[in-house]
């Protein structure tokens, strides 16, 4: 895979951010290492996702075409793009004017932080959540549509998210939600920009705190969501809906909820990663001379055929029988054990009959004991 973000998802270069999250999903898809069986899965993975990460993210995104992919990489190595001095700016030298001018980005950003300027790395987004979902082994063989109700934090209506009523400009920033303090060092007086504390970088202080929210600027909400099982899917395994976890900053975009799966245990079937393990009974009679027999299967009853001699906890392959492969073609098979099941009373015609197949192989002896117990322990 290219190393180039946009050429990493398939993507052109005037793509929106929609148009990335769904080529990302795409390649999770193809990719991801609980599904693919590609031996560099994991890696191309990792690039897809860091792909998405910097290309949804409109700060990192800008400095990335202003600086191309290396020389994005080697500053991120240098100290990441959060908006401090040792971020983007510090290496985004190429595309303009290199104080910054109107592609910004260059040593004009460091100055303005330093010295009193804009700077700040913008609205914080919201955090993810995690819940689990359990779903029987008929939802994961069908695919199916779940309602689930999950207790979120969600934005204060009452406030709008802000915390308080009657907003003021705050007077320790005069708005700007930074203050700058002047330090004496051994090179002399240095200038640095940081967060205002009164006002926490909002601009605004509250005559009033929020009685809905108590000044968090969220309320935890009850929310019912539709969640869609993919066939296939295992049990520990997650999905992962974006959007749907909790509120972010003012203009920020939310988070994600992450859903783990569980799956119920069946009463009939043994699931062994994409194949399924089923125990037939079967008569003695139908172990010597062979027989068809009605195995069931996550569609319904298939026949099949015992040869005659089958030993008990002998298995067989039914191919396709099996569970859906996730997001791939075809299915896993169904493995049947069959088990000869000894009877625990027998009428005197059965018993005679017995004992006469046991004196036709030279085991007269044996009739009263021996006989049973050998069928008995080969179960």
């Amino acid at each position: 895979m290219s190393e180039d973000f946009y050429e990493v998802l398939g993507v052109s270069r005037d793509a929106d951010e929609d148009e990335i999250n769904s080529a990302f999903r795409r390649k999770a898809a193809e990719f991801h290492p609980d599904v693919s069986d590609d031996p560099n899965a994991e890696e191309k993975f990792k690039k897809a996702k860091k792909a998405k990460e910097v290309l949804t993210d409109e700060q990192k995104r800008s400095a990335y075409d202003r600086m191309g992919h290396e020389r994005f990489e080697q500053a991120e190595k240098r100290g990441g793009f959060d908006g401090g001095a040792g971020g983007a700016g510090a290496g985004g030298f190429g595309g303009g004017d290199p104080f910054g001018g109107a592609s910004g980005g260059g040593l004009g950003d460091i100055f303005e932080q330093f010295f009193g300027g804009g700077g700040g790395s913008g609205p914080r987004g919201g955090a993810d959540l995690q819940t689990r979902l359990t779903v029987t082994l008929e939802d994961v063989y069908e695919g199916a549509e779940k309602q689930m109700t999950i207790s979120r934090p969600e934005r204060c209506e009452a406030c709008d998210g802000q915390g308080g009523t009657n907003p003021s400009t705050c007077g320790e920033c005069n708005g700007r939600g930074q203050v700058t303090q002047v330090q004496q060092t051994p090179f002399g007086r240095m200038q640095q920009t940081q967060t205002c504390r009164r006002c926490g970088g909002d601009g605004q202080v509250y005559e009033e705190t929020c009685s809905e929210c108590r000044g968090e600027g969220q309320v935890s909400r009850e929310t019912t969501l539709s969640v869609d099982i993919p066939p296939g899917i295992r049990e520990g395994q997650t999905l992962r809906m974006e959007g749907e976890g909790a509120p972010g900053e003012p203009g920020a975009r939310s988070g994600d909820l992450l859903i783990e799966i569980g799956v119920e245990d069946h009463p009939d079937f043994e699931r062994d990663g994409d194949d399924l393990h089923y125990r037939h009974a079967i008569s003695f009679p139908q172990a010597v001379f062979g027989d068809t027999v009605e195995v069931p299967t996550m569609e319904g009853s298939v026949e099949m055929d015992v040869p005659s001699g089958t030993q008990s906890g002998e298995r067989f392959r039914l191919e396709g029988k099996g569970m859906p492969r996730l997001r791939r073609r075809g299915h896993g098979d169904l493995y049947v054990t069959v088990q000869v099941v000894t009877p625990e009373s027998l009428s005197a015609e059965q018993r005679e009959a017995l004992e006469a197949f046991a004196e036709a192989g030279g085991e007269e002896i044996e009739v009263e004991q021996g006989f049973f117990e050998r069928i008995k322990s080969s179960l």
